[in-house]
């Protein structure tokens, strides 16, 4: 069972820094504010459409996963995604 939590806990940093790598820089400034925007990652998705509020929450759980891997610390992450979360 513990080489297979290893095996997870490493899965996940690696993720983290493919994270990392690809939203930094100044152009990945630009892609993350236009999702950030697109995703309401400041707002609420409550709409009057239960649809279109379905689609806004997708976006926004979209927006909270890079912004965990962004954000987060390597331990943070592990806890978050360790209490049953799919670390796929």
């Amino acid at each position: 069972m513990s080489d297979w939590i290893d095996k997870l806990r490493i899965a996940l940093g690696e993720r983290r820094y493919a994270y990392k790598k690809t939203f930094s820089g100044p152009l990945a400034e630009v892609v993350l504010k236009d999702l950030a925007r697109f995703c309401r990652a400041h707002e609420s998705t409550f709409h009057d459409r239960e649809r279109v509020a379905l689609i806004l929450e997708g976006r926004k759980q979209a927006w909270l996963r890079i912004s965990e891997h962004l954000n987060l610390s390597p331990e943070q992450l592990w806890a978050l995604y360790s209490k049953g979360a799919d670390v796929s």
